[in-house]
């Protein structure tokens, strides 16, 4: 629809009728057999930032698990849940696009962390996912 903002059309298409695919061409007996027309919003960021933290199987607690499978605290940054979020949007992947995104931060941790025992805690900042710089990590104390 033109010189519609994208983020309008969520509201626009909760007011779609099923006389509205009539007129755009769609025939009455496939019409029918759609009783119910759903319409969503996009998401923003603190709703990505939520699904990244809230849900009892989030993409945050589960690294964090795996990472515990090694003795090693695995933490987020609140600015690192931010930049990612941003770059879910800016990518314009939405919620399933998260899993893509730690999967390129995380993957290259998760094959070497394991091997370095003197690592304590793992904690991935902003820095991390903007830049892809290795995040910051805290060393056992020896004893």
């Amino acid at each position: 629809i033109r010189g519609i903002d994208e983020k309008d059309l969520g509201s626009i298409y909760g007011d779609v009728l099923p006389e509205d695919f009539l007129k755009s061409g769609l025939i009455p007996e496939f019409v029918g057999r759609l009783p119910v027309v759903g319409a969503v919003s996009n998401l923003d960021a603190e709703a990505l930032i939520e699904i990244l933290v809230e849900p009892k199987n989030a993409l945050t607690r589960q690294y964090s698990r795996l990472f515990e499978f090694e003795d090693v605290e695995l933490r987020f940054s609140d600015e690192a849940l931010h930049a990612v979020a941003k770059e879910a949007l800016k990518r314009n992947v939405g919620a399933r696009g998260l899993r893509i995104i730690l999967e390129e931060l995380m993957l290259d941790l998760m094959y070497t962390i394991p091997s370095q025992r003197e690592i304590q805690e793992c904690v991935i900042t902003e820095d991390t996912v903007v830049r892809r710089s290795q995040p910051v990590t805290t060393l056992r104390k020896a004893g």
